[in-house]
């Protein structure tokens, strides 16, 4: 199959490879199936045909150190020969396929067959006048000639005002996809990769990574590329979404050093010369396959995409040759039961569609009224014979009466509820931006407007993550200040330095200030930055012992990850024995020290009793100022016999500690303020941090988290695994729901803590509503608790790339008064709706009764088809623009969040939406029925077929317009406030859309003539139906003074809504214990277990895929990829939820969570 659907791809390749055979000692085609071996075929492969990887990077011209200069010409010929590493975006719809869409809605087509029937039938003329007298007595007098001619126009007026409302919605589609697109360039930009060029480390945007780059890859990173690893220390590759093992994959420069693009570096760092980019990588590969099955993919992902266009690249779903059909069925099957939609949309799809149903209802009726009445009143009363020459005649009253039931139901079918939706969640993810919230997913936007806890990360999003050492202990003192290096032993200092400076990732550095006077720049880890300045300070220079023992030099690393939190380097003295330096958390560290340097540089006993002390004296008082401690240590090994460096337990035990360095991580200035407002607006802060408890309460109480004296809790990861696990070592909820409401602060916690957490605070039922978690993260390992939250906020500077992929809100400013401004724009998108809501219901009640009782008394609806599609367009689409982008106010973080039960439609706009139904209902009804005797003008009432349009009902018409001009500014306020004005000027597009719409109301009114059936009106007309427009206002402000209380069936009403909008919950709440993550929200977390589950499925593609012939999208892998690369966290959560999970992948599930170790203090 792939051969076929790539012919010209490959052919194109071929021709390159011809003409460029001289340039490079391999081509492309040579580097692709070079890319397609495994473990030891690779290796021998290597050997045999390329001598190893030195011998690949001399024929790819790049040095395995210092890579190629990097020179424009040679990066252009790099492209032309192996590719740009871009894989092409899948072509934007064109405005017509738009317009096409638009076009295929069910009403406007009934509309469009009406109006052409009406048409036809206008042009028939029944032969012989007598005939046509007759005929038309029977329809109550017919029109005279001129007349008769323009009975076209009204059919004409409906399919132009079908064409207006189409292009509207397809110009809408359009922006909302073109904003899509920059959204997604954006998310891709934000990527960036170090590569050595020219032997200096650069960042590089992904795309610009060529072939022949040597990429420096590092615990977090999602690989841009395929390629050969040079040197690794301690890798291990989440390969699960290119082959569905979720096992980590060790990589080593003899057994496997192959390297593949869209998997996750799960541990460890290394270096890789590039080998295939863009389209020849493993995920380009699988791609431009999945290219041909894309299209029928379309056409069924089409209303998803619709809904979310940003993840759009990434939620392609896993399609393979093999596996696909019985997929397509299964998610079918699957979604027929609940479609990925947020809470809000939700609620709002089942209010479309009982008030669509209620419109056709009403429409039906209005329709069999009127034929029924007409029938009676001809053929039984006036006892009119059927004449065959008069049924064109009968035909087109017939025609008539359909297009006004149709009127009915299409005022009735609120479609503006979609678009108002679709346009403030658009207008709110682009303001988001330029308030560092990143927004992946649409709907969490509107989540976070109902968020009830956020759980939030210490470093870098509370505070500044700019590390620096304040206090250290060394040779048995304390010094509160950073001492003169003479001050020192000379030989604990020159351990110190050298301990330091190699045993930390030599990416991370510390560069000469920006601007003069500025501070110096942390690049890489801000703790092992932290170190660096210590040994700075000292006045020593790390770089000259990292020239001396380079990164290749280094015989064997542990890196960091959340179980050891330690870091260990061992490096081969001259003499052949060996030496480890190691640095971590200083109570786990010291936990392994047997000795420690004395105050001349010698090492004495460290016996248990002194370890108790150092806490007390040394660790305890520096945490409490909320310094961060870590202890740096080593340990010498004999070179005979060599120890056995897999035994981690032994090794990293017996240790001398060389000294204790406290370092400060001060709170973000602005976040005190930002906590104290989430806590007005009903929203718990909670922290979970990795850090030692004294450390993580003293920064809690610094940002106003904890007050002293209140009563919470503030606990580490043991002792919280103690309080919320049975006798088994199982996960109770009744047990969490005792910890989670006084919980404040969560210190020295694993991932799996986090995730129990937030999964514990979701599943909660102790309080009426559900809560509705955020939670912020950066590494690695918190992709499980990301994703597990309603909404996940990644650090976009800090956080690794797995963090991004999982998360809904990339914060660019890693800033926690960021995650405030999205809470208050997730309110606002709340209140537009409800706003638009309260609008459209009030407008949508008074034109069906209207039209349903103007037909059913006079046979003729007062409001005309075509001013009715006005109607609508101005209450539709111009007043979900008006209301859908109001901007948000302080006021919204002064009230409680909804709750998610909450009815959409409250007791206060029952009141406004009845109160105001009443008005213009008696004020339409005293017009249509009275309306010729006030103004002393003919009645319109009972105007035979194609009569000329009567002011009578041209008044009606106008008013009626009026009302729902001024009833629109009485819908910026929803909470009963009684100023309406307020802030009116700041939102520019409603002032624009009210006063436009007056203009153009006055020249339909004046100009529209047949077309709009509407007679021109003087100066005295018009100020009436201002005037009694403007007395919406007024009674606006007399609805508002009645209080809700006094009207007790409102809340009822209320009820009555919630119980109609939440069925879809409710139920669910019982029979669906997976996951309320799942059944409620994004498309990302739903399509995240789905994939779990799907898994099995591609069997079929993994054992290709093994081959080397079967591929997968790299939009669904980056997706798929992030995903089930947290699976092995996931599995480490014992619930029985989970179970399943792993189940589905057949890993082992290990019932006992990583508990964190134990901390120093607890209150």
């Amino acid at each position: 199959m792939g051969d076929m659907s790539n012919s010209d791809f490959y052919a194109k390749n071929q021709r390159n490879e011809e003409n460029h055979a001289a340039a490079f000692g391999c081509s492309v085609m040579e580097l692709r199936s070079l890319m397609e071996l495994r473990g030891p075929e690779a290796v021998v492969k290597l050997q045999e045909d390329y001598a190893g990887v030195e011998g690949l990077c001399k024929r790819l011209k790049t040095s395995p150190t210092e890579g190629f200069p990097g020179a424009q010409t040679d990066l252009d010929k790099r492209k032309e020969i192996f590719g740009k590493n871009l894989i092409p975006p899948k072509t934007p719809k064109t405005f017509l396929q738009l317009v096409w869409e638009a076009l295929q809605d069910v009403t406007l087509i009934i509309l469009e067959i009406a109006a052409l029937i009406s048409l036809g039938l206008s042009f028939y003329h029944p032969p012989g006048e007598s005939n046509g007298e007759s005929c038309g007595a029977a329809g109550g007098g017919v029109e005279d000639e001129g007349e008769a001619d323009a009975g076209w126009i009204e059919g004409a007026a409906i399919l132009l005002s079908v064409v207006c409302v189409v292009l509207v919605t397809a110009f809408n589609d359009w922006s909302k996809e073109k904003q899509f697109r920059g959204l997604q360039s954006r998310i891709e930009q934000e990527q960036k990769f170090q590569v050595v060029r020219g032997s200096q480390v650069i960042q590089l945007p992904v795309s610009d990574i060529v072939v022949g780059d040597i990429a420096q890859i590092k615990y977090g990173d999602l690989l841009p590329a395929d390629g050969v690893l040079i040197q690794g220390n301690d890798l291990q590759i989440d390969e699960s979404s290119l082959t569905g093992e979720s096992d980590h994959v060790k990589k080593c420069v003899d057994k496997d050093p192959m390297l593949l693009s869209g998997t996750h570096v799960m541990e460890g760092s290394g270096r890789m010369v590039v080998t295939a980019v863009g389209v020849n990588s493993q995920t380009g590969i699988i791609f431009t396959l999945l290219g041909a099955g894309t299209e029928e993919e379309e056409k069924k992902e089409k209303k998803v995409k619709k809904q979310d266009g940003a993840a759009a690249m990434e939620m392609q779903p896993l399609k393979s040759a093999e596996g696909g059909e019985s997929d397509e069925k299964e998610k079918k099957k699957r979604s027929g039961s609940k479609k990925e939609k947020s809470v809000l949309q939700g609620k709002l799809t089942k209010l479309a569609v009982q008030i669509g149903k209620a419109g056709l209802l009403m429409s039906a009726i209005t329709v069999i009224i009127l034929v029924l009445y007409f029938c009676i009143d001809n053929f039984v009363m006036q006892k009119n014979p059927w004449m065959p020459e008069c049924t064109p005649i009968y035909i087109q009253y017939f025609v008539k009466f359909f297009i006004i039931g149709v009127t009915v139901l299409v005022v009735a079918v609120p479609e503006g509820l979609p678009l108002a939706v679709t346009i403030s969640l658009a207008y709110s993810v682009k303001k988001m931006m330029k308030d560092n919230n990143l927004v992946r997913h649409l709907d969490a936007c509107e989540t976070m407007g109902n968020a009830t806890a956020i759980c939030s990360d210490k470093t870098g999003t509370l505070t500044t993550n700019r590390m620096t050492a304040v206090q250290c202990y060394i040779g048995d003192v304390h010094y509160k200040e950073i001492p003169e290096p003479g001050a020192l032993p000379p030989k604990s200092l020159e351990l110190l330095v050298n301990s330091i400076s190699i045993n930390s990732a030599y990416t991370t550095k510390i560069l000469p200030p920006d601007k003069e006077g500025g501070l110096p720049k942390q690049v890489g880890n801000k703790t092992e930055c932290g170190l660096l300045g210590l040994v700075m300070d000292l006045k020593r220079d790390y770089q000259p012992i990292r020239n001396q023992i380079p990164e290749e030099k280094l015989y064997k690393v542990y890196t960091f990850n959340s179980v050891r939190k330690s870091m260990s380097t061992v490096i081969k003295l001259s003499d052949g024995s060996f030496r480890m330096y190691s640095k971590g958390a200083s109570e786990i560290v010291l936990k392994k020290c047997s000795h420690i340097l004395n105050e001349v540089g010698e090492s004495r006993v460290f016996r248990p009793r002194d370890k108790d002390e150092m806490v007390k004296k040394v660790i305890e008082p520096m945490a409490c100022e909320g310094l961060r401690t870590i202890c740096v240590a080593y340990r010498n090994f004999s070179g005979d016999p060599e120890p056995s460096w897999d035994d981690e337990s032994s090794i990293l035990n017996d240790l001398t500690a060389i000294c204790v360095v406290g370092i400060e991580d001060p709170v973000r200035p602005e976040v005190p303020d930002a906590i104290k407002r989430c806590q007005r607006a009903g929203i718990t802060v909670r922290m979970v941090t990795g850090d030692n408890i004294n450390t993580a309460r003293a920064i809690a109480i610094k940002c106003g988290i904890i007050h002293p004296g209140e009563d919470f809790l503030c606990i580490d990861g043991k002792e919280f695994n103690r309080r919320i696990r049975n006798e088994k070592g199982e996960v109770e909820q009744e047990r969490i729901d005792k910890v989670w409401p006084k919980l404040r602060v969560l210190a020295r916690s694993s991932p799996t803590d986090k995730h129990t957490l937030v999964k514990g605070i979701i599943d909660s039922t102790t309080t009426d509503q559900r809560q509705v978690v955020a939670v912020t993260g950066d590494g690695t390992n918190d992709g499980p608790a990301l994703k597990k939250a309603d909404v996940g906020f990644a650090m976009g500077i800090a956080g690794t790339d797995v963090a991004k992929e999982a998360s809904d809100i990339i914060l660019t400013d890693d800033n926690f008064s960021s995650i405030v401004k999205a809470v208050m724009w997730g309110r606002n998108v709340y209140d537009s709706i409800s706003k638009f809501l309260q609008f459209q219901l009030t407008v949508n009640v008074v034109a069906v009764i209207v039209a349903f009782t103007g037909a059913c008394i006079t046979q003729d609806s007062p409001l005309k088809a075509v001013q009715m599609l006005w109607v609508n367009l101005i209450m539709d689409t111009f007043a979900s623009l008006a209301l859908a982008t109001e901007p948000p106010t302080e006021a919204l973080l002064k009230r409680k969040p909804y709750g998610r039960n909450k009815p959409l439609i409250s007791s206060t706009m029952t009141k406004n939406i009845l109160g105001h139904g009443v008005y213009q209902l008696v004020i339409i009804f005293t017009l249509l029925f009275v309306g010729e005797r006030i103004f002393d003008i003919d009645s319109g009432r009972n105007a035979p077929l194609h009569s000329p349009p009567s002011e009578h009902y041209t008044i009606i018409f106008n008013t009626f317009v009026m009302m729902q001009l001024f009833n629109e500014i009485n819908a910026r306020k929803i909470h009963g406030e009684r100023n309406v004005f307020d802030g009116i000027f700041r939102n520019p597009i409603f002032c624009t859309i009210v006063f436009g719409t007056f203009a153009v109301q006055i020249v339909i009114v004046q100009f529209g003539g047949k077309p709009f059936s509407c007679q021109p009106l003087n100066i005295e007309k018009w100020m009436w139906c201002v005037f009694l427009g403007l007395g919406e206002l007024v009674w606006g402000q007399v609805i508002a003074s009645v209080p809700n209380s006094k009207l007790r069936f409102l809340r009822r009403a209320g009820q009555l809504t919630q119980k109609d909008e939440s069925p879809e919950e409710d139920p669910n709440e019982d029979n669906e214990e997976i996951d309320h993550a799942e059944r409620e929200l994004r498309r990302g977390q739903i399509l995240w277990f789905r994939g779990l589950n799907r898994i099995q499925t591609q069997i079929d593609v993994v054992n290709t895929f093994k081959s080397g012939t079967s591929f997968q999208g790299a939009g669904a892998l980056r997706r798929q990829s992030s995903t089930t690369s947290q699976t092995q966290d996931v599995t480490n959560v014992s619930s029985p939820s989970h179970v399943s999970l792993s189940n589905a992948l057949s890993s082992p599930t290990s019932t006992t969570a990583a508990t964190a170790p134990p901390t120093t203090g607890q209150c």
